[in-house]
């Protein structure tokens, strides 16, 4: 593995802990379940995909992985339907956290693994261009339903200021 990806999985690592450390502080028990490890998973598959097509890696950021998890959550909860809604309020509020020029967002429900959520996007086309498209930033927040199953929010984000 180069210096730079060692570096890369040095920071993605550092990232996961921190959120693991972090109390949230969510009112319900079952919002305040962590799956910071899943959501790693998931970024992890996801960029190995796009160097593998030679694209470059996506960087996690903390207010895009607030927005998507705040999703998932709200979906899991049933204040939302498993859907985009709200989608226009999560890119005006990123625009002013992070900046940027576009967003995206992928969406996925009842999948139990990080494989499984990223198969079903890839081998949807609008997924999949999100995940192929050209954005730098990104979070994943994973959120369960009382019945058990997950919901996953993927946002892409594109601000070229960021390197």
């Amino acid at each position: 593995m180069s210096i730079m990806g060692r570096l890369r999985l040095y920071l993605l690592l550092t990232v996961i802990f921190y959120l693991s450390s972090i109390n949230i502080g969510f009112s319900q028990t079952s919002e305040k379940e962590s799956f910071t490890e899943l959501e790693g998973q998931v970024l992890k598959i996801i960029n190995e995909h796009r160097k593998l097509i030679g694209l470059s890696e996506l960087m996690y950021n903390k207010e895009v992985y607030n927005e998507a998890r705040k999703h998932s959550l709200n979906m899991a909860a049933g204040r939302t339907p498993f859907s985009h809604d709200g989608f226009d309020e999560r890119y005006d509020r990123l625009m002013k956290e992070v900046g940027g020029t576009s967003m995206a967002e992928n969406v996925a429900l009842g999948q139990t693994t990080a494989q499984e959520a990223v198969d079903s996007w890839l081998n949807s086309k609008g997924h999949k261009q999100n995940i192929e498209g050209d954005f730098n930033l990104t979070g994943i927040g994973i959120a369960r339903e009382n019945d058990g199953d997950l919901y996953f929010t993927q946002i892409f984000l594109l601000n070229k200021s960021i390197k």
